[in-house]
Formats: structure tokens, C-alpha cells, sequence
């Protein structure tokens, strides 16, 4: 495969972005497909450390790893970024620069996500120490025309993994690539 792919996974925190990306990427490799995964919480310690969560930030951060995804993927690999990433303008840039991009729409409501809130950050924004928090205090534009949309509060994690491999399947297929 000549080119790769960016798989671009969207939706609030506690959505299940990386939980899919990651067994989406065991899959995959399971197929001998080069995978990589760029979590969103590790990115934004290393590669942008010094930005906030101004819309200005936020969208500098897209581009950044919209930048180090499109690297990855003219090397030929699966590039699966997990990201709240919820300005619909700062996806659609990446998705214009990309050779092949699946933009995947993590949707569960609010309250489901605040239920899960695994790091506490849902709890943090609503006692006012975290300002400017994706769904409580700043927006979420959700995508218009995603590829995929999984209903992680409706469906079992293997569903949703199923989905995003057929889309991934479907376009490695068009690019004529071979799928494990």
C-alpha cells in the first residue's frame, strides 16, 4: 500500500475513542496492516505540552497531530487517531490534506460520558477547576457526513470495532490494497 490511511476518531471525553482505536489496532495488526495509534492524552503531553484550550490551541493541536498522521500515513500506515478534536473546521483541514481519511464519529451522550469519567474530569469541569471543557463549557461540533458513527452508549465495543474495520476494509480495498 502505497499510501496509508488516517482514521480520525472523534467524540467527547470518556466516548470510547482510544478504547476502539486501541483494539481496532490489535486487529489490525493481527492482520500484519501497519498500525499506529495517536492517543490524544499522550499527544498533548508531549508534542503540545504548552498549549491550552483556547478554540486558537485546540485547533493548533488538530493540525499538529493532523501533521505527524499524515507522515505516518505516506510511510503506509494505518494512522488511528484518538481525538476529542470537536471543531468541525479543524477536522475537515486535516481531512483536506489527507490521501485517504475516515473520519469516525465516537457518539455517546453527555450524560453517559459523565457517568463513565474514568479520569475525573467531568467532575473537575462542573466544580469550575477545569474552564473551557469539551461539553460542559465549550463546544462540541459533531461531524456532518463521518464515515462511521458508532453509538458506544447502544452498541458492545466489538460492534463498534467491527464498523470501523469495515471502513477501513472498504478503503484499503478502493486504494487497492489487500486486507489481511
Amino acid at each position: 500500500m502505497s499510501n496509508g490511511i488516517i482514521v480520525w476518531l472523534t467524540g467527547l471525553s470518556a466516548s470510547g475513542k482510544s478504547t476502539i482505536a486501541t483494539a481496532v489496532a490489535a486487529e489490525l495488526r493481527s492482520r500484519q496492516i501497519p498500525t499506529v495509534v495517536l492517543d490524544g492524552d499522550v499527544l498533548r503531553k508531549t508534542v503540545s505540552p504548552e498549549l491550552g484550550f483556547s478554540h486558537a490551541d485546540r485547533d493548533e493541536n488538530v493540525r499538529r497531530v493532523g501533521g505527524i498522521a499524515q507522515v505516518l500515513a505516506e510511510q503506509g500506515l494505518v494512522v488511528l487517531v484518538a481525538l476529542i478534536s470537536p471543531y468541525r473546521g479543524a477536522r475537515d483541514r486535516v481531512r483536506a490534506q489527507a490521501a485517504h481519511f475516515i473520519e469516525v464519529f465516537i457518539n455517546a451522550p453527555l450524560n453517559v460520558c459523565e457517568a463513565r469519567d474514568p479520569k475525573g474530569y467531568y467532575h473537575l469541569a462542573r466544580s469550575g477547576q477545569v474552564r473551557s471543557f469539551t461539553g460542559v463549557s465549550d463546544d462540541y461540533e459533531a461531524p456532518l457526513s463521518a464515515e462511521v458513527e458508532c453509538h458506544t452508549d447502544l452498541e458492545d465495543i466489538e460492534t463498534s470495532v467491527r464498523r470501523v474495520l469495515q471502513a477501513i476494509e472498504r478503503k484499503l480495498e478502493a486504494a487497492g490494497a489487500q486486507f489481511g
